[in-house]
């Protein structure tokens, strides 16, 4: 085999070969890109020619090339200047540009901060696909940009090419609704009651947003030594937070922009058990059911049982039909009502029962005395019952009446006495109303008797 190296020389004649013809198609194919260049620069020159024109602030912004016409008066004239445009990121833009007596002057839309010329006349120049143009009547020319970014701020120029070169501009602002920086704002916090507290939020948005705090709840705190609702800024710094500062806070941030946004941070305060006893001495009679009560404050949730005196943890037994104990808590955010119901009381059950509260920070307990009382007396005793019996009762025109006054004798029942009575009406249930009827009635007709008597 021969060696690479002495086949290439070998071969050089044809290599020279090689090199002649590569070169003839190269000259060839130069030739033609100069050739389509030239036809290129020339249309671009005769369809968009353009001159540079220093502004005042020394940029240097591309325009379309002037036009001199002899008369001033038949030069166009901008009708109206070009409003300034807000609009909120991810919408829509339009910029207006209306010009009067344009002939065959032509119209060009530039931005000015970039010195990118993005349209001239009829056609589209800049390459930005989210840029169209549209234009009526040869008078109005309209430029428009679609899903408008923070980088399309700025101001716009339109131009007609005259000389010198006539132009108004106008601003399009960007806005920016707010958002909240997660990586930088606080999340949940379990803070010991008594330390210091910061919350932070931070936010983005155009104009810069400015952020505020305030309870979920809507209700007041104490806010180092004031009470207040809100609290203007992106810190909220707590000295001293207490179990009353416990509960969640929204930051809420805001420019102007819709909407505003908000972001809801936790704040849980740990501290060890505490218990109040409403009543630590209670009353109760043999067969009475009584219920005892302890309220209890603590976070983490603390764990809370009863005992009796003896130390005895009681069982609550509240899915026992006839059960002796149920124990029940009430839970209100860290606060917890114990409950404790002794049915059927006892002799046995009379004494000290104690509430007990424990959770990862301490414990504590508070003790209920149950004594026994006497029982009340029946509902109806012996002389109630005696007055009951002896009022009167009607049964369909019938009246019984026991006899109230000695000093009327049997011989006031007469017809007339029965003609009287019969003029009252009389109820079973109004019988508050009938004693004094009945004392009016006897009063009558006794005095009607003494009467009769008197006149015979």
């Amino acid at each position: 085999m021969k060696h690479p190296t002495y086949a290439f020389e070998n071969n050089i004649g044809e290599l020279r070969i090689f090199n002649i013809t590569y070169f003839s198609y190269d000259c060839e194919m130069t030739l033609f890109i100069h050739f389509y260049c030239v036809i290129w620069i020339t249309l671009l020159t005769v369809c968009c020619s353009t001159t540079g024109r220093e502004l005042p602030n020394g940029q240097n912004v591309v325009s379309v090339a002037p036009i001199d016409v002899p008369d001033e008066s038949m030069y166009p004239r901008f009708a109206e200047p070009i409003p300034n445009v807000t609009v909120t990121v991810g919408r829509d833009a339009l910029l207006a540009c209306v010009v009067d007596n344009l002939r065959g002057f032509k119209v060009a839309w530039v931005r000015m901060d970039t010195q990118t010329i993005l349209s001239i006349h009829h056609n589209i120049i800049t390459q930005n696909k989210r840029i169209s143009l549209s234009y009526n009547d040869h008078r109005s020319w309209y430029l428009h940009i679609k899903n408008v970014q923070e980088v399309d701020r700025g101001w716009y120029m339109c131009q007609v090419n005259t000389d010198p070169m006539r132009s108004r501009k106008g601003y399009l602002q960007v806005v920016v609704p707010p958002s909240i920086i997660d990586n930088m704002t606080s999340t949940d916090m379990v803070v010991r009651e008594g330390t210091d507290v910061t919350l932070v939020c931070r936010a983005s948005g155009y104009p810069e947003p400015y952020a505020m705090w305030r309870r979920e709840d809507g209700q007041d705190f104490n806010y180092n030594g004031e009470s207040v609702s809100v609290v203007d800024g992106e810190t909220l710094t707590i000295s001293k937070v207490s179990r009353l500062h416990m509960g969640a806070y929204l930051c809420i941030a805001s420019n102007g922009v819709p909407p505003s946004i908000s972001k809801r941070i936790m704040l849980m305060v740990q501290f060890p058990p505490m218990l109040s006893i409403p009543n630590q001495l209670e009353g109760a009679y043999i067969g009475q059911d009584v219920t005892l009560e302890c309220h209890t404050e603590a976070y983490p949730s603390s764990i809370n049982y009863w005992t009796t005196d003896r130390g005895d943890m009681i069982i609550s037994e509240m899915e026992i039909v006839g059960g002796k104990y149920e124990a029940f808590p009430v839970d209100s955010g860290y606060n917890k009502f114990m409950m404790l119901k002794i049915r059927n009381i006892t002799k046995e059950d009379f004494g000290f029962y104690k509430c007990i509260a424990k959770n990862s920070l301490g414990e504590t307990d508070g003790i209920i005395k149950l004594d026994e009382i006497p029982a009340p007396p029946s509902a109806f005793t012996t002389t109630q019952k005696s007055v009951l019996d002896n009022q009167t009762i009607r049964k369909k025109g019938q009246l019984q009446i026991a006899q109230r006054n000695d000093a009327i004798s049997s011989t006031f029942q007469g017809e007339a006495y029965g003609e009287q009575i019969r003029d009252f009406d009389f109820y079973e249930e109004e019988s508050s109303a009938v004693t004094p009827t009945l004392e009016k009635t006897l009063f009558f007709i006794t005095l009607q008797h003494v009467l009769k008597q008197v006149l015979s």
